[in-house]
């Protein structure tokens, strides 16, 4: 099967048992060259999603301390309501953009299947707390993004991977020291395992971003700065976790950009 066909039939499931195992196995899925097109009909809406979590905006979620179970368990499933929303993005970054080295599509899948790894990691921990996804409300700024660029690969790469997902490398480590406060060890053991393959993921976004500016004669650093004000790209704020950012590919020059005004 293409790729880009079995990378759009994932997108389509709407459970999030059934997306997750599908997507740990495209890594394996044999390359062709047949065309989506014919499959985008029947898909339906995308991404499939089940009927809960209600997604609400932002500014609608209530906070929860992560000293109580109920608080930890809300936190928790935040972060897996990214990651099976990274499933998503992954799998749309397969699908949607046709004419790439097939390294890319292959990148892509395995980022699919490694935030696949992460959904399950996180709901199986919350199901010793007693609960499970779907039991907390959520929001949909990531897959926001996903559609202001979606006619646009390079602002795709530029935005989703190195600038929203990139927020992960700074947001980890707080949320680890609060969960090692409220004496959640595997808690902390699931976000390890997500951080070291996140700098990879972001790595693979900024490789793909300059790889996309080479071919089209764009100097990077400018770009981004048109690409992020005609999306609407969020303004990253400190503290940046600086060591997993070179770790992920970022120059001094980008790092540097962080905290210069808009």
């Amino acid at each position: 099967m293409e790729l880009r066909v079995a990378a759009l039939q994932v997108l389509a499931l709407p459970d999030p048992a059934a997306k997750a195992a599908a997507a740990r196995v495209l890594p394996d899925t044999p390359g062709a060259s047949l065309d989506p097109g014919a499959l985008l009909h029947q898909a339906g809406d995308l991404p499939g999603r089940p009927e809960r979590p209600a997604l609400l905006a932002h500014t609608a979620l209530a906070r929860r301390s992560p000293f109580t179970t109920g608080g930890r368990a809300a936190l928790l499933h935040a972060v897996a309501h990214i990651e099976f929303n990274a499933i998503n993005l992954a799998l749309d970054a397969v699908w949607r953009f046709p004419g790439l080295p097939e390294a890319y599509y292959r990148d892509w899948l395995r980022v699919a299947s490694e935030e696949a790894l992460h959904f399950n990691l996180l709901n199986a921990h919350l199901a010793t707390l007693g609960y499970a996804y779907g039991d907390f409300d959520a929001h949909d700024g990531l897959w926001t993004m996903v559609e202001k660029t979606a006619h646009d690969v390079t602002a795709r790469m530029a935005l989703v991977p190195r600038t929203l997902e990139a927020r992960g490398l700074d947001a980890t480590p707080p949320m680890q020291a609060k969960l090692q406060r409220a004496g959640d060890a595997r808690a902390v053991e699931i976000l390890d395992v997500i951080l070291r393959d996140e700098i990879g993921h972001v790595a693979i976004g900024n490789h793909w971003f300059r790889w996309l500016c080479a071919r089209d004669g764009l100097d990077p650093l400018a770009h981004y700065t048109v690409l992020a004000q005609r999306h609407g790209a969020p303004r990253l704020r400190p503290p940046f976790n600086l060591e997993a950012r070179q770790a992920a590919g970022f120059t001094a020059a980008e790092i540097q950009a962080l905290g210069e005004p808009d």
